[in-house]
Order: C-alpha cells, then sequence, then structure tokens
C-alpha cells in the first residue's frame, strides 16, 4: 500500500509538471500572434487565456483516456504486467516535462502531443520491443511536421496577400475594410465553431459529424456577420489615401549594388554561423536593392491604422477560440497518463480506457494556468515578434490560416499539432512580404526542435523508466 501511494503521489507531481509546462509552451499558440501584433498586452492574453483554457479543460476536457495514447504502442504489451505500465506513464509524464522545459527554455515553440507519444514509444521499445510500435501511426505523425505548417502557410500567405490587394493597396482601405470585415467575421466564427463541434465537445455532446457541425457552423457564423455589420458602420476613417511611386536616387541603388557585391563576396570566404547570418543580411540588401530600382508605392494619411484596429477584434476573437479549444484537447496529454496509471493501482489490470475525474481535469487546468503566466512570455515571444513583425492584419490571417487548417486536417484525419500549424501559418504570412521578412535563424532553431522532439521524450523516458522500476521494482 505504501509503494502505491508514493506511485501515486509521483503521478500526480510529474501529471502537474507537465500541465505547467504545456501552459508554459503550447498556449503561445492561442496567445503569440495577438501580443506579437499589440492586439492584446502580455497581461491581458495571460489572464483571457488563463481563463478560457481553464474552462476548456475543466467544462470539456476529455473524460476518457487512451491509455495507449492514439494507439501508439499495442496494448497487449502490458496486459501481463500492469505496473510497468504505471512506471511508463509516471517516466512518460517527467519525461515530457522535462523536454517541455528546455523547448521553452529557448523559446521553442514545440509539440505537447509529440512529445508525449515519443516518450510512451520509448519505454513501449524497452518493454515490448520494436515490434510492439504501430510504426504506421508514427510515419503519420512525423509526416504532419511537413504537411500541416505547409497547409497552413499556404492559407495564410493566400489569405493575407487578397487582403493587401482588397483593403492595403486601393484608394479608400477603411471603405474597403468595412465591406469586407463581415464575410471575415463570419468565416472566423464558422471555422472556429467548426473546430469546436467537429474536432471536440464531446462530454456537452457537441462532437457532431461534419454535416451536422458544418450546418451549426454556418449559422453561428451568419449571426456574427450581421452583428459585426451594424458595428463595422459606425467606424469612422473615410480619408482617402494618396499613393505616390517612391523612387531611389541613382547613387543610392550604385551604393546598395556595390554592397551587395562585396556582401556576396564576404559570404562566399566565411563559415559556420557567421555565413548563415551573412546570407541573410544579402538576402534583405538583394530585395531593397530590387525594390530601389523599381520603386515603391507609399501612401499618405492615417486610414492604415484604421484598418488595423478594426482587425484587433477579429485577432482578440479568433485567439479566445484557439485558447478554449486547447484546453479542452490538450489537458489530455497531462491528465490522461495520471488517469492510466491510477486505474491500474486502483483495479491492478490494464484498461483500454481510463476514466478521469472532474478533480484531476481541474488539477491539470490549474496547472496549464499557472505555466502560462510564470513562463509562457517566453514562447509567445518568439510566435509573435521572433519569427517575423506582426500586425493586427498579419495576426488575424495567422490565426484563420491555423484554424482552417487544423478543420481541413481533422476532416482528412491527419495528425495536428497545433503549434506547428500556428508556425506555418506565421511563416505564410511573413513570406507574402518577401523572405527577408523571416528571421532565419530562428526558423531554423525550431525546426530543429522539431525533428529531436520524438527522439528526445523517447530517449528520457527511458532513463526515468529504468530508474523507477529500479526503485520500486
Amino acid at each position: 500500500m505504501g509503494t502505491e501511494n508514493v506511485l501515486l503521489g509521483l503521478a500526480l507531481l510529474f501529471g502537474v509538471y507537465m500541465a505547467w509546462n504545456i501552459g508554459a509552451n503550447d498556449v503561445a499558440n492561442a496567445m503569440g500572434t495577438a501580443v506579437g501584433s499589440k492586439a492584446l498586452t502580455l497581461r491581458r492574453a495571460v489572464i483571457i487565456a488563463a481563463i478560457l483554457e481553464f474552462l476548456g479543460s475543466v467544462m470539456v476536457g476529455s473524460h476518457v483516456s487512451d491509455t495507449m495514447r492514439k494507439g501508439i504502442v499495442s496494448p497487449e504489451v502490458f496486459a501481463s504486467q500492469p505496473m510497468t505500465l504505471v512506471y511508463g506513464m509516471i517516466a512518460a509524464l517527467l519525461a515530457s516535462g522535462a523536454w517541455l522545459h528546455v523547448a521553452t527554455y529557448y523559446g521553442w515553440p514545440v509539440s505537447t502531443t509529440h512529445t508525449i507519444v515519443g516518450a510512451i514509444i520509448g519505454f513501449g521499445v524497452i518493454i515490448g520491443g520494436f515490434g510492439a510500435v504501430r510504426w504506421q501511426e508514427v510515419g503519420s505523425i512525423v509526416s504532419s511536421w511537413v504537411v500541416t505548417p505547409l497547409i497552413g502557410g499556404f492559407i495564410s500567405y493566400l489569405l493575407f496577400n487578397m487582403l493587401r490587394r482588397r483593403i492595403f493597396h486601393v484608394s479608400n482601405p477603411v471603405a474597403a475594410a468595412k465591406k469586407l470585415t463581415p464575410w471575415l467575421v463570419f468565416s472566423v466564427f464558422s471555422i472556429s465553431t467548426l473546430v469546436m463541434v467537429f474536432n471536440g465537445l464531446k462530454n456537452l455532446k457537441l462532437d457532431l459529424p461534419f454535416t451536422q457541425a458544418l450546418g451549426v457552423a454556418v449559422g453561428i457564423g451568419l449571426i456574427a456577420a450581421w452583428v459585426s455589420w451594424l458595428l463595422v458602420r459606425r467606424v469612422r476613417g473615410e480619408v482617402t489615401v494618396e499613393r505616390k511611386l517612391e523612387i531611389q536616387p541613382p547613387k543610392v541603388v550604385s551604393s546598395l549594388a556595390k554592397a551587395a557585391r562585396h556582401l556576396e563576396q564576404a559570404k562566399a570566404e566565411s563559415v559556420g554561423e557567421v555565413q548563415f547570418q551573412m546570407r541573410r543580411i544579402l538576402d534583405e540588401v538583394t530585395m531593397l536593392l530590387k525594390t530601389a530600382e523599381k520603386g515603391i508605392e507609399v501612401e499618405t494619411g492615417d486610414d492604415l491604422n484604421v484598418v488595423e484596429r478594426i482587425f484587433v477584434p477579429l485577432q482578440i476573437l479568433s485567439a479566445c477560440f484557439v485558447a478554449f479549444a486547447h484546453g479542452a484537447n490538450d489537458v489530455a496529454n497531462a491528465i490522461g497518463p495520471i488517469g492510466a496509471a491510477i486505474d491500474v493501482l486502483k483495479t491492478g489490470s490494464v484498461a483500454l480506457d481510463a476514466p478521469i475525474p472532474l478533480w484531476l481535469l481541474g488539477m491539470g487546468g490549474l496547472g496549464i494556468v499557472v505555466g502560462l503566466a510564470t513562463w509562457g512570455w517566453r514562447v509567445i515571444e518568439t510566435i509573435g515578434k521572433k519569427i517575423t513583425e506582426l500586425t493586427p492584419t498579419r495576426g488575424f490571417v495567422a490565426q484563420f490560416g491555423a484554424a482552417t487548417t487544423v478543420v481541413i486536417a481533422s476532416k482528412l484525419g491527419l495528425p495536428i499539432s497545433t503549434s506547428h500549424v500556428l508556425v506555418g501559418a506565421v511563416l505564410g504570412v511573413g513570406l507574402a512580404r518577401g523572405i527577408g521578412a523571416l528571421n532565419l535563424r530562428i526558423i531554423r532553431d525550431i525546426m530543429i526542435s522539431w525533428v529531436i522532439t520524438i527522439p528526445a521524450g523517447a530517449v528520457m523516458a527511458v532513463v526515468f523508466f529504468y530508474v523507477l522500476r529500479g526503485i520500486f521494482g
């Protein structure tokens, strides 16, 4: 009995630790772009996200945990040795929390789901060998590293270019924004509602089939669009923007061309990090040279500031939807393994579905909130400020692209990492403004962290598993 109580205490402790790190790392998916675009201050973003994440976790978080985590490891492996599953789940929680802790320290937005999957693969291989792991499932998860960020980036790229043509590159941007806003509101509410009722909310009996979910989403979208049409009519700022072609003097063009040649020579002779940075600077100078040669259209007046203000509520709303959905879906990454361990300790056998009590969901939600409030600013800063410069329009486009990708991926049955999707969407927005608008060093670091997430979780889980089994086995 004493050993069981100690193991239960460790499961709860490491589960809270995992939830704390989920809040510190993954919640940037919801609030990073809103903070980066200055639609919300960091303090307000933390407060809003904390409330919605907690409500999503407690009200609609999954009450049934798939103890095998998406079928990654065959359940038969643990049937004859249930206590091994307890050691493994506790080790997986500690390993996942530790890797997320490291990633958050460096500001890397990694996937909490991929982390826990990697951890379970680690101890699953140790117990049942490589044959115990369903590698086809693992392969589909790995493929999502490429597929879902590309979809999110592509959608965001197209949408941002459309907004530039329809709003920013017309003579009266405010009038154009007023005309387009109800349609955007319709899209935001429809897509966000579809994410919720098609891909979640099972405990409120709102996990509808796609056709019914689409009907509910369209109805809510139409109501929201009508309300936004009433409100946006009151926005003032009907000032026509004057546009002119700004041409640089020949001496500027000549100097930039000379600088590009010198940088090219320096890049060819440099090595390592200096060469990487030199390449980035050369790309920016080359883009400046093309702009100086062709000229660039500039506008006068404050209409564009009015347009950005119109998009602030849109971005905040989309961020709130993502925060609530994240709390509902990702709390299981911390609480699921605890539920599995508790079930084994109570019954002495392995069950495919382990019930999760409400107090455990509340504990996970509280852990997420504390993690967000104490350390979430690190990854929020990466998403919102370090990848590319964001404004309310750009931040809204990134959120919209990410939400749309979640719906598409869910419909196609693709594994989803919200972190990967949102980073891809932010990249798409930045790429629409040219490669020079992206921080390639930060992007490189993020990509590397994605690649090593599953192996890191697996290796640490194996180490912790042997330690636990050595102590209690």
